[in-house]
């Protein structure tokens, strides 16, 4: 039992380690640069095609789910009628 931990502790360290953690570049001050450039333009286009499908994708989710949630209360609002 004690054999099969310490080997859970080993594999455990190896998986999280930061070794290979170097191979990315930090594109954190690029995207600060683009996001707060003062142009006039809104913030969800700046990002790119990608980014602006994703603000309309939730914006009709959000209208539409807000439509759908109106129409349920409504419809629960008003009991059925019993023949």
């Amino acid at each position: 039992m004690l054999q099969n931990l310490l080997a859970l502790h080993q594999i455990a360290q190896r998986t999280t380690s930061t070794a290979s953690c170097g191979q990315f570049e930090n594109r954190v001050p690029e995207k600060q640069k683009l996001f707060q450039e003062d142009n006039g333009v809104p913030v969800h286009p700046k990002g790119g095609i990608a980014d602006a499908l994703l603000y309309r994708a939730t914006k009709i989710l959000t209208v539409g789910g807000t439509a759908y949630a109106m129409y349920e209360l409504a419809v629960a609002s008003f009991p059925k009628k019993q023949d």
